[in-house]
């Protein structure tokens, strides 16, 4: 008996060994197939490095992209082909994180059961043709970034980065920073929309916030150095802080609540790290604690000191404000909802929304956004060559449910500069979605 159970076990244990490697590689292949079969060295769905087959459309049907038999082509309108390089990519993956390698093996037409079939498969992204030749025109040549999201769903309707090239003319070589998406890989420094990070940790941590009163006599000095101001305005509530964009206010409740609060509160906002999105991850957000009751732990609430951020990331803290404090994480593909997370409660965001529509109807002007219900802050980012950057963010409160980032890179006043390239792209992505 005992020489039959060995046996036995001899025969067995090889078997089992077998089944179980067996097992795992059919786990890796339902998780990975679609992976291995898109690498580019797979000649069968890729023709001299190019793909073989497989669509790209706008949400509206335009073609993007196409490949069929290892030709390709681009959309018909040079400006959309400009506007739509780094989120669509182009055949010779210049650039990274782009819906041709986020959605690769539905477009070599990949299946479990059936491998690929070399005909590649169709695929509607969220974006929209029409805002994407938009944003670029309004940006006009200029270095920057612009990201409309529909915040009821996470649908990216819009990313336009500039510089850009024609992918059906080549890839171009003289522009610096040509290959990087500036919406989700471009580090910033924020300015002053940072304010609405400071803000929000501001609600969490100070019960009598909203009772209290802020006293700016154009400067603050911390330590021995000066936090220099953007005007004189005296005594003010924290809304009227706000829409004054007052260093001195800001600075004051920085140090109150201290770096390593507002670091957990921008983290907690995805402000601060990575993030997911449906091409891929972002750069990482940045926040250095800095020593206490010092100068830098002022300016790091309002947004300089080392602070950066992505023109993705607060657009999608501008969403979440606009819904309630829950945001759907940006996806590509048309028809689809994204993941939900919550980051802040329904009041803090209601309180803070209706701080960012004072910041218009008291500061920025209606009149500079006719027909639009727009809640936004601007910032106007101070760089160490003596430039700034141009930022303008924020959501519509009625008609499209859309929340926005509009960034130009060394481009000026936000208001001035950053506040114009967002009233015209809003304007034509309300006339299209505001029913």
């Amino acid at each position: 008996m005992k020489k039959i159970r060995l046996r036995s076990f001899v025969v067995l244990f090889p078997a089992i060994l077998i089944l179980f490697g067996l097992g795992a590689l059919l786990a890796r292949l339902w998780l990975h197939g679609g992976e291995w079969a898109s690498y580019s060295a797979n000649e069968h769905v890729y023709r001299g490095g190019i793909l073989a087959g497989g669509t790209l459309t706008d949400r509206n049907g335009v073609v993007l992209f196409t490949a069929r038999d290892g030709e390709y082509r681009y959309a018909d309108e040079e400006a959309v082909r400009f506007a739509s390089l780094h989120a669509v990519g182009d055949q010779r993956g210049m650039v990274g994180g782009t819906a041709l390698g986020a959605f690769s093996d539905e477009l070599i037409g990949y299946s479990f059961a059936r491998g690929t079939d070399g005909r590649g498969g169709e695929i509607a992204l969220s974006l929209d043709s029409r805002l994407q030749a938009g944003a670029w025109y309004a940006l006009n040549g200029r270095r920057g970034a612009v990201v409309v999201l529909n915040y009821e769903t996470g649908e990216i309707l819009c990313m336009v980065s500039s510089p850009s090239y024609d992918p059906a003319v080549g890839e171009r070589r003289d522009a610096d920073g040509l290959y990087v998406n500036r919406c989700t890989n471009g580090l910033f420094i924020p300015g002053s929309i940072y304010k609405l990070v400071t803000l929000c940790c501001a609600c969490r941590n100070i019960p009598d916030l909203k009772s209290r009163t802020f006293h700016c006599d154009g400067e603050l000095t911390v330590n021995g150095k000066t936090v220099h101001c953007t005007g004189v305005h005296g005594d003010q509530t924290v809304e009227d802080a706000l829409a004054n964009s007052c260093n001195a206010a800001f600075a004051a409740l920085s140090m109150e609540l201290g770096g390593e609060r507002i670091r957990d509160t921008a983290r907690a906002l995805g402000v601060e790290g990575t993030l997911s999105w449906g091409g891929g991850t972002t750069a990482p957000g940045r926040f250095d604690v800095a020593a206490r009751r010092t100068a830098p732990e002022a300016w790091s609430g309002i947004g300089q000191y080392n602070d950066l951020v992505t023109p993705y990331a607060m657009a999608r803290l501008c969403a979440a404000i606009a819904n309630g404090g829950t945001v759907h994480e940006g996806v590509l593909r048309a028809g689809t909802v994204g993941k939900t997370h919550r980051l802040m409660d329904e009041k803090t965001a209601a309180y803070i929304g209706e701080c960012m529509r004072y910041n218009v109807t008291h500061s920025y002007g209606t009149g500079n956004f006719p027909w639009l219900d727009i809640a936004a802050k601007t910032g106007t980012a101070e760089m160490n060559d003596g430039s700034t950057h141009a930022w303008f963010v924020g959501y519509l409160r009625s008609g499209a449910p859309l929340a926005f980032a509009v960034l130009l890179e060394k481009g000026g006043g936000g208001l001035a500069q950053a506040g114009p390239v967002a009233n015209h792209v809003l304007q034509l992505a309300n006339g299209y979605y505001a029913s």
